[in-house]
This record gives C-alpha cells, structure tokens and sequence, in this order.
C-alpha cells in the first residue's frame, strides 16, 4: 500500500513534521511489508529542488519496498541522503542495479540498449583524472564528475558529496575551479559559463559568460584555473596557452596569453587542473600532478594525484 500521512499514521513510526524524514517504507514481510508511506507535512515537486522530488523520493522507498537497503554509495538512488536530481533524465546508477539483480537476478528477455548511469567517482582508482581543484576556507576540493572530496586537515579520510547538494545552483559537473581569496568567492567554470558562490550561496547575476573575466570570446572552456594569493593574480589555463587576471583591477594582465611552459618549465602536456597550496603550484595532467616552485618556475616533484587525495580504503 502506499500512503500520505502526518504525524502518528498507524505504523508506530510517527513522522516528525517538515524537513526531516520525508518517507518510509517497509521490508517484504507479511502485514505491512512492502508499503510505502510518505509525510503529509513535506513539500513535494515534479521537478523543482525548491522542495523534494516526489519521483525520486518515490523510487528509494519503492526500492526499500523490494528488498533494498541504504548503499554507502553517495551516487546512488539507495544513498541515505537526499540527492536532487532532474527527473528527466535520471538513470538508475549501477550500484542500484547491482543491488536489485543481487535480489531477484537479471532479467533474461532481451532489452534495448538505453542509456547507463556513470559510475560514482573512486579516489582508490589509480587511473583518476580530476576535473579540477581548488581550496574552500582552508579545505581542499577535488572534482570529478557530479560529485567533489572535501578533504578537511582535521579529516583523514575525504568526504565525497555530489556538487549539487553542496550548492544546488551549480552545474552538475565542471572544467575548472577556483577559491578568489581576494573576494572570498568559489568559481565554478562549465563551457562558456562561470557560477560564483559565497559560501553555499550563488552570487546575484551569475551565472555569467566566461568573456566576462576578460576571455577573448572564442574560448569555449577553461581548462584549469588557480589563484595565486599573493600577487592576487589568477591564471586560467587553456590548452597550451594561460591567461593571468588581476582580482584587484578585476582586468586581465597585457601580454598573455603566454604558453604554458615558457613560465613553467618543461610542462609540455595538457593542465587539467591547478592548484596553489602551502607556497607550491601544481599542474595536474592526467593521473599525475607537477610540482613547481612558485617563485623561479622550476620543476620540483612528478607526483600521483593520490599525493594530496589518499586512498583510504585499506
């Protein structure tokens, strides 16, 4: 049976009002196994995240109604936390799919090819490449896909978070990113367009074309971008060639671009991210990352990308 109700509603498991727990569902068992019961009190949409997606909502009860418990998966339908998605084009992740056929097998009929769900990001796979990098009030963030690490001093182990949940305004996935120190905001490029956050909060009138920066206007995308604290510069690397922007005159420097390694030595390969950390900058490039003095240019460390973001799953 699936059901609406508020408060005290007959199953000993009494809602607790709006924004808590948005639903429940039972185990198959004789009685009020497989039921599912969602609270009267919550704000359910279509497809808005200006409350909760009565569709996916729907389907992580239903799959506890199969069988299914909570997956440690932060990508998937069955993760413990509410996750926005579009509705439109949702795709059952693989961790559900696997958890599902675990229970009651594949199907043997013949289907369609249709479309499949990325798999979650794994900081364990050596052969990661990041999207981008950048740092947040003293933590380090590492993209990949539609999800980040947060990788706190305090914390050994990184948490990973979908970058929709962290901020709901954002793109689902990024090129590039950047922590202005000078304006305490986060950067978030995708294609020709740029978001600014104020910790979780988007800055009005963003998103906005990355030509604002000062960009010649044929550049579809940035390929890394980091900022460097003490001379308030950010450079903002497209293929072979970097641009360096004042954050105080909020103008682009004269003279660029310039090729990448004409200022960093022997860099000759793609930047896929950047990073300025404790007086070292770092050039990502597939699953590895260059270390380069900040001051003379000069190559220091060829590191793997793990040097930063560990594997913690030993």
């Amino acid at each position: 049976m699936i059901s609406f109700g508020r408060g005290a509603h007959g199953d000993f498991n009494p809602f607790d009002g709006p924004g808590r727990t948005l639903a429940h569902a039972f185990a198959p068992s004789p009685g009020i196994g497989g039921d599912a019961h969602f609270d009267e009190d919550e704000t359910f949409t279509f497809r808005s995240n200006r409350g909760f997606v009565l569709f996916l909502v729907a389907a992580h009860e239903f799959g506890h109604s199969l069988g299914l418990s909570h997956s440690n998966d932060p990508g998937a339908l069955m993760a413990p936390v509410y996750s926005y998605q579009d509705p439109d084009t949702f795709v059952l992740p693989q961790d559900d799919v696997r958890g599902i056929q675990s229970l009651y097998g594949k199907n043997e009929d013949p289907v369609p090819p249709g479309p499949t769900a990325p798999p979650t990001p794994d900081v364990c796979d050596s052969s990661l490449v990041l999207d981008a990098v950048a740092t947040l009030r003293g933590e380090m963030l590492f993209f990949k896909n539609r999800f980040f690490w947060r990788r706190y001093c305090q914390r050994d182990n990184p948490l990973q978070i979908r970058i929709t949940n962290f901020w709901p305004n954002a793109p689902d996935s990024v090129d590039a990113a950047y922590e202005s120190q000078q304006s305490d905001r986060v950067f978030l490029f995708k294609g020709r367009q740029v978001w600014a956050f104020s910790g979780y909060d988007l800055v009005r009138d963003y998103p906005k074309s990355i030509s604002s920066f000062g960009l010649p206007k044929d550049i579809k995308k940035v390929d890394a971008a980091l900022n460097d604290r003490e001379t308030g510069k950010t450079l903002f690397f497209v293929g072979s060639n970097y641009y360096s922007y004042d954050e105080t005159t909020k103008t682009m420097d004269s003279g660029f671009p310039k090729r990448v390694d004409e200022t960093f030595s022997g860099m000759t390969r793609k930047v896929t991210a950047a990073l300025q950390y404790r007086g070292f900058t770092y050039l990502y490039s597939g699953p590895y990352m260059y270390e380069f003095s900040l001051r003379t240019g000069r190559m220091l460390r060829l590191l793997r990308n793990s040097y930063f973001l560990p594997c913690t799953n030993y």
